[in-house]
């Protein structure tokens, strides 16, 4: 698929080849922009969002030691080998004083990449319809451990180029999710990161990936816990990628268009210089949303017209009759299922009438809403029986807005509330209070104290200034 320069492009010298040659193929223009990407280039609203998300991230990865799987996966890491690379985030086993256990950096990213993701509270590229942040800074993050001298500012540069490569070939995709896109766009930004840092082939380091690639929305479907598993599968075909590479293993060359590359594969439909060109104004972790809740982000369209209509109509739980969420094809397709009293945290964060019920009875969504005690309360399910989700006009199979509430009340009112801009997106953002809650609320969650967290964060705001990226694990 040929693509021509946009001087907008040129301005910001990411894509100089090609003003050089105006029929370069997308793959090519994606490489240039990733390859002479510099840290000058980078605008301070990106610079923020690269922050806030980074921040973000690790804060809901301690959230992630809760997940079901977590203590199975740790456990399961010394059979994948020893080395001393890199720790696992907030590692709960350490007393005080006693140094964490360290892994093999492959180790260490899976393990760091479902802690991100296995509560669903990451945040998410909604047009490409990726979680940017769980592969890419779990596998960044590994190879800032077991290479110290990469530096805040490295770091910085690493995720926005490796966001802007996941994003892009999210966005590429026209066809309805079948593989589970978070894992594999995630994995193709971190080795196009991964590769830039060690001065390899972007191209070729894309191409070991695809060997690599898996990832099935069956697992979403079932809400199973190879579900977040996926993405950390990922993160540690990223690090192997990166090794392999190093030690001059060739891929194909056109492992993302070619006949039986990434996007003919897994996407089917596409147009990889669309994706591309949303490039063209800024850079993609601008774009990202913050997730406020810990579900599916398909939830959370229908979640923030129900607070809407709550806090305008001051009803209770008790009052409402019924709930229709009227939605595009892909929140039908993600979190249109009946809760059943299914027991699986998984599932029930993709169930929108769970979500919905849970929110109108406790006038909150958290992660002990997904625990035993909360997933045995049986009002919760009589309520989501009440709800249901049904298909709107938009035909976008790539959409999760705008979506319609209907809620019927017992009194025999109707209520009506439609959402464009979600909470939590670039349109609709978090507050940097909103924020530093969140942050702090899974700080506290996973150990017991605020005390530390408010130091992390601090560090991320001067992230610039780290001599060692290394240094946040320390922390």
């Amino acid at each position: 698929m040929p693509m021509q320069c946009r001087r907008r492009w040129c301005k910001r010298n990411c894509c100089r080849a090609v003003a050089k040659n105006m029929h370069l193929d997308a793959t090519s223009a994606l490489v240039e922009r990733v390859r002479s990407l510099s840290f000058a280039q980078l605008t301070p609203s990106a610079i923020k969002a690269a922050k806030t998300f980074i921040a973000d991230s690790f804060g809901v990865a301690l959230a992630g030691h809760r997940g079901a799987f977590a203590n199975g996966l740790r456990l399961s890491l010394p059979s994948f080998g020893s080395a001393s690379d890199a720790r696992i985030w907030g590692d709960p086993r350490p007393n005080l004083g006693q140094a964490a256990p360290r892994y093999p950096a492959a180790s260490a990213a899976m393990m760091n990449a479902y802690l991100i993701h296995c509560q669903e509270f990451d945040c998410v590229h909604e047009p490409a319809v990726v979680h940017p942040m769980a592969v890419i800074l779990a596998a960044l993050m590994a190879e800032c451990e077991r290479r110290p001298t990469l530096n805040g500012t490295d770091l910085l540069l690493g995720v926005i180029a490796a966001v802007d490569v996941a994003a892009s070939l999210g966005m590429a995709s026209q066809s309805p999710l079948r593989f589970f896109r978070p894992a594999q766009c995630g994995g193709l930004g971190a080795v196009a990161a991964l590769a830039k840092w060690s001065g390899l082939d972007i191209r070729n380091a894309f191409g070991v990936m695809l060997g690599q690639l898996s990832g099935t929305m069956q697992a979403h479907r079932e809400g199973a816990q190879l579900l977040p598993m996926q993405i950390a599968f990922s993160a540690r075909n990223a690090i192997v990628t990166l090794d392999l590479c190093r030690h001059g293993l060739q891929g194909p060359n056109h492992a993302l268009e070619g006949e039986f590359g990434y996007l003919a594969l897994f996407e089917g439909q596409y147009d990889l210089t669309r994706g591309i060109e949303s490039l063209g104004s800024g850079f993609a972790i601008e774009q990202v949303s913050h997730k406020p809740y810990p579900s599916g982000r398909a939830t959370h369209g229908g979640l923030h017209a129900l607070i809407q209509l709550q806090e305008a109509h001051k009803f209770s739980a008790g009052d409402v009759a019924a709930v229709r969420l009227y939605a595009p094809p892909l929140v039908r397709q993600l979190v249109d299922r009946k809760s059943d009293g299914n027991k699986l945290a998984n599932y029930q964060k993709l169930c929108f009438p769970y979500c919905a019920a849970t929110l109108l009875i406790t006038g909150n969504l958290g992660v002990l809403d997904f625990e035993a005690a909360a997933l045995a309360e049986l009002e919760r399910f009589a309520l989501a029986e009440k709800i249901t989700v049904l298909p709107d006009a938009n035909t976008d199979p790539n959409a999760l807005a705008p979506v319609r509430v209907e809620l019927d009340l017992t009194d025999g009112r109707c209520l009506h509330q439609g959402v464009t801009d979600v909470l939590g997106a670039p349109t609709q953002p978090l507050g940097l209070i909103e924020h530093r809650q969140k942050f702090m609320s899974n700080w506290q969650l996973h150990f017991g104290t605020e005390r530390g967290g408010e130091d992390f964060l601090a560090s991320i705001d001067r992230l610039e200034e780290l001599p060692s990226a290394a240094k946040l694990v320390d922390l």
